[in-house]
């Protein structure tokens, strides 16, 4: 699925363009917003016209697409954000519920689970 580049409605202070930034590229919202001030006080006509421009560039976030989306977005910003260590998380994970079904399949293969089965059966 490509990922576009959203205005947020929901976290919005002004127009949701410092929410939309965060949610594209994985930021944490108060620095990107904390980034944006610091750029107002640095060079207040080229901010103003940039993030006015993106008000009226970008379109707002979707309605159909705040409601239900079809991916974890914690998942995606997390991968944005720091994708070697989520990745590695993410075989860590895969590693503990291989073992897991490794030690099912051997219960389940061995005497030991006939035998319970039969005790059950008493």
């Amino acid at each position: 699925m490509r990922r576009r580049f959203y205005r947020s409605r929901d976290r919005a202070v002004i127009a949701g363009v410092c929410a939309g930034l965060a949610d594209y590229f994985g930021f944490n919202l108060k620095v990107t917003r904390l980034l944006a001030v610091i750029a107002l006080f640095m060079a207040p006509p080229v901010t103003l016209f940039v993030y006015f421009g993106t008000v009226l560039l970008v379109p707002a976030e979707h309605d159909e697409r705040r409601r239900r989306p079809d991916y974890d977005p914690e998942f995606r910003r997390a991968v944005r954000s720091s994708p070697r260590e989520t990745l590695a998380d993410v075989k860590r994970r895969f590693q503990a519920l291989d073992s897991r079904l490794a030690r099912l399949e051997r219960y389940v293969t061995s005497s030991r689970y006939d035998l319970d089965q039969e005790f059950k059966k008493l």
